[in-house]
C-alpha cells in the first residue's frame, strides 16, 4: 500500500469507516504508516442500538489511535422514502455527499474506503445480474476523482488474517449475515461455490477484469475516432449527431450505446429505431432528451426553463434571463441596427412586458412584410430545427408579438422618425 500509494503520504486523508474489519484494518494501516487522517463514521440509524454500540467503537478508536473523528447521524429511513431509493442506495447516497461536504469544507486531498477484492467481485456479479454494459465489469476503480481505495487488491480473507495477526479488533454488523439484499446473497450463498469449485478463482477474475479494462481502453479510442465524425455540432446543452454518419458504421447500436449511456437511455432498439423515425420523434431519460430532426439526432438536456416567463415593469430596466440580459432604455434616434436590437414606438407598447417561448396559433407582423404571418409558418421558411424553435422566445405586449427575440421584429411597433418616445430594446 505504501508504495503503489505513495501520493498519500503527502497528502490529509479521510477515512470512511464503519466499524467493520476492513475499514479497521486500513484505519490501523495508515496509523501504522504515519499518514496524516481523520475518521468519518455514519450512523445511519438502521439497527437501533447495534448502530448506537458502532459509532462508540469508531469513537474509542479514534482515540485510541490519537486521530480526529468526525460522526454524523442520518434519518435513512425517512430520505429513502422521500426520495424513492432503496435503503441501500439512500445510505450510499447520503455518505458520499457527506464525505464530499467534509472534505471540501476541511480540505481533505482524498476520502479513502476500504473496498477489497472480494467487493470488486460482488459489484462484478450484482451488475452481470442487471446486464449491464462494459463498464460495469471492469469493476470498483481504485481511483475515481479524490476516492481511492488501497485495499482493492487484498481478498476479505487476506485482510482478516492481518487483523487477527495483529490482535486488531472489530465491529460485526449483524445485517451483513441476512441473505435478503442481493450483495449478501451472493456473499454467502454464491461467491463461496465458485471459490469451492476453483481455489484461484479470485485471482483469475481479477486477471479477466484487467483484460476487460485493457479491451475497454480500445473501445475508447475507437469511440473518439467516431465521435469526431458522428458529433456534428455540441454546446453546453446539445449535441448534434449526424444521422448520415451514423449509419455509415457497420453497426450503429453498439456505437449510439457508448454515445448514450451516460445520458440515461435504456431502451437501446427505441434508440436505434429513431434514426429512421419522423421528424419530431423524441426519446426521454430523467434528465435527456433525444429528438429526430431531419438529418440529425438532437441530445439536449431537459430544462424548465422553457416554461417559465419574464417581464419587463418599465423603461430603463435590465432583465437577466437564460438568454443573456435584457435592457429596455430610451433613446433620441434610430441608429446601429443590429439582431440583437430593435427600436420601437413606446407609445404603442403596454407594459410590463412578457417575455416567453412560442406556442401553436401564435401570429406577428414581420418587418419589411405585408400582413400577418404564423410564427409555426415562419420558422419552417427559415428552415428552422425543433430545438431551435424551442429555443426561441418572444418579447410581447399584452397578447401581441413585439419582437421575436434575436431574429425579426414586428413591425406594429416599428418606430419611426415620427414617433415620439423610441425605445431600445437590446439583448446581450
Amino acid at each position: 500500500m505504501n508504495t503503489h500509494f505513495d501520493f498519500l503520504n503527502e497528502s490529509r486523508l479521510l477515512i470512511a469507516i464503519s466499524g467493520g474489519l476492513d475499514s479497521v484494518v486500513l484505519a490501523h494501516l495508515c496509523h501504522r504508516l504515519q499518514l496524516n487522517f481523520a475518521l468519518a463514521h455514519c450512523n445511519f440509524n438502521l439497527r437501533g442500538q447495534e448502530s448506537d454500540a458502532d459509532e462508540g467503537f469508531v469513537l474509542e478508536l479514534a482515540e485510541d489511535l490519537n486521530v480526529e473523528v468526525f460522526i454524523q447521524n442520518f434519518d435513512t429511513e425517512n430520505f429513502a422514502s422521500d426520495e424513492k431509493l432503496s435503503i441501500q442506495m439512500a445510505a450510499r447516497a447520503l455518505r458520499y455527499y457527506w464525505f464530499d461536504e467534509l472534505s471540501t469544507q476541511l480540505k481533505f486531498d482524498y476520502i479513502l474506503t476500504a473496498h477489497h477484492a472480494d467487493d470488486n467481485l460482488e459489484t462484478f456479479l450484482i451488475n452481470l445480474s442487471r446486464g449491464t454494459g462494459l463498464d460495469g465489469l471492469t469493476g470498483i476503480p481504485e481511483i475515481k476523482n479524490n476516492v481511492v481505495r488501497p485495499l482493492l487488491k487484498f481478498s476479505r480473507e487476506q485482510i482478516e488474517d492481518y487483523a487477527k495477526k495483529e490482535h486488531i479488533k472489530w465491529r460485526e454488523d449483524s445485517s451483513n449475515a441476512s441473505t435478503k439484499y442481493l450483495r449478501n446473497r451472493l456473499r454467502h450463498d454464491v461467491v463461496p461455490v465458485l471459490k469451492e469449485i476453483n481455489s484461484e478463482f479470485l485471482t483469475n477474475f481479477e486477471k479477466t477484469q484487467g483484460f476487460l479494462k485493457d479491451s475497454k481502453t480500445i473501445i475508447n479510442d475507437k469511440m473518439d475516432e467516431v465521435s469526431n465524425k458522428v458529433i456534428n455540432h455540441m454546446d453546453e446543452d446539445t449535441i448534434a449527431f449526424s444521422i448520415a454518419e451514423i449509419k455509415k458504421l457497420t453497426n450503429p447500436k453498439p456505437y449510439l450505446y457508448e454515445l448514450l449511456k451516460d445520458f440515461g437511455f435504456t431502451k437501446w432498439h427505441d434508440v436505434l429505431n429513431l434514426i429512421d423515425a419522423q421528424s419530431g420523434k423524441q426519446l426521454i431519460s430523467k434528465t435527456w432528451r433525444l429528438i429526430k430532426d431531419r438529418e440529425f439526432l438532437f441530445l439536449t438536456a431537459i430544462s424548465s426553463e422553457n416554461h417559465q416567463e419574464f417581464s419587463v415593469s418599465g423603461i430603463d430596466e435590465t432583465l437577466q434571463m437564460p438568454l443573456g440580459t435584457l435592457t429596455v432604455n430610451k433613446v433620441d434616434n434610430i441608429s446601429d441596427k443590429t439582431s440583437g436590437a430593435i427600436f420601437v414606438d413606446g407609445d404603442n407598447l403596454k407594459f410590463p412586458l412578457t417575455i416567453r417561448t412560442w406556442k401553436d396559433g401564435d401570429v406577428f407582423y414581420p418587418v419589411g412584410m405585408t400582413g400577418k404571418k404564423k410564427l409555426s409558418k415562419y420558422f419552417k421558411d427559415e428552415k428552422m430545427s425543433l430545438l431551435d424553435k424551442e429555443n426561441t422566445w418572444l418579447l410581447c405586449s399584452q397578447d401581441a408579438v413585439v419582437w421575436v427575440i434575436g431574429k425579426r421584429a414586428d413591425s406594429r411597433f416599428k418606430a419611426t422618425e415620427h414617433s415620439k418616445q423610441i425605445l431600445k430594446i437590446e439583448l446581450q
